[in-house]
């Protein structure tokens, strides 16, 4: 399943200044019965969104209209907990198309990086800058590089690198999965079938 392509985004921010954020957070486990990656956005963060008689809660960061875009910026440890590939889903078809943290749990990591999510990790100094700016404006914007790796904070000019695996980086720009990168190389494997001496 092929993906937007990823090169630089540029946006406003959702802050979630909360460490430790795990999966059953993100995606409560009673919403794990469908097998497509469509409709989990509605229930990203389920518990913490919504009453249980479904009104929304007013306190939480994704009911404040003042706050959007398609960059959430977590606490430390996001991801934790189970290995659940529906945490990604729900991120992703929720709109966000890039989560800050200044950790992330390698499963959740990977699973951002298959589906069109950028995990990026940057040190927790630079975190609190970002959570400062975005508490200073709600719309000041960051733009992350991905050819590049650097994530900017455009309102102060105060930027820092990050790392990506060569593989997800070429993948994430081109707005494939795995299968989509086999795909557009069938022609050189072909080629090597041909070629190829038994």
């Amino acid at each position: 399943m092929a993906y937007d392509k990823f090169t630089i985004l540029k946006s406003t921010a959702v802050p979630l200044p909360i460490e430790n954020v795990d999966t059953d957070q993100i995606i409560p486990a009673r919403f794990l019965k469908a097998t497509k990656r469509e409709g989990f956005g509605d229930n990203l963060f389920r518990d913490w969104r919504y009453n249980g008689d479904d009104t929304p809660k007013q306190d939480f960061v994704l009911n404040n209209p003042i706050y959007s875009g398609k960059i959430l910026v977590g606490g430390h440890n996001f991801g934790s907990g189970s290995s659940r590939e529906h945490a990604a889903w729900a991120i992703y078809d929720y709109g966000f198309r890039c989560v800050v943290s200044s950790f992330f749990a390698d499963i959740f990591k990977g699973n951002s990086l298959n589906i069109g999510i950028l995990p990026v990790q940057v040190s927790a100094a630079f975190l609190d800058k970002i959570f400062l700016a975005i508490e200073a404006d709600p719309n000041a914007e960051l733009e992350v590089n991905l050819p590049d790796q650097k994530i900017i904070i455009l309102s102060t000019g105060e930027s820092e690198s990050f790392d990506i695996n060569g593989y997800k980086k070429h993948n994430l720009m081109n707005g494939f999965d795995d299968i989509d990168y086999l795909q557009a190389m069938k022609n050189e494997i072909r080629e090597f079938e041909t070629e190829r001496i038994y």
